[in-house]
């Protein structure tokens, strides 16, 4: 399980600091003739800290803990890897494109990212622990 995590937010790490740098400097001027460089910052934002976080759900996942824990930490990722896809990722799509439709499924990735730090404090609550 922690090489999966590992693995995922190290891939939107890298992913979160080309995208940043791409809309910085290739996309700029784009960005700012169609006023979407703030969704574009917003998305790439997101997605680095949520790309941080799964590496902290990876190394969590390394830590001797009860099965409770181990599933708590999987669902917790399940949801900052599909949250960051949806919500930074049709961001960004909304960002290039401009279709305005997609800030209405925008949120949907946003609860998920609630969710994946719901499940993150659940899983803390037993990490640790013999039971």
């Amino acid at each position: 399980m922690a090489r999966i995590w590992f693995l995922a937010g190290s891939l939107l790490g890298g992913i979160g600091v080309a995208a940043g740098a791409f809309g910085a400097h290739g996309l700029k001027a784009h960005f700012e003739a169609n006023g979407q460089a703030a969704n574009w910052e917003t998305a790439v934002r997101y997605g680095l800290f949520h790309a941080l976080v799964l590496l902290v759900v990876a190394l969590a996942s390394a830590l001797p803990a009860p099965a409770v824990c181990r599933r708590r930490l999987w669902a917790s990722g399940v949801c900052f890897l599909s949250g960051t896809l949806i919500f930074s990722g049709l961001l960004a799509i909304l960002a290039f494109t401009g279709l305005k439709i997609l800030g209405a499924v925008v949120p949907i990735g946003g609860v998920l990212l609630i969710a994946g730090w719901g499940w993150l404090f659940a899983a803390g609550l037993q990490l640790g622990s013999e039971s």
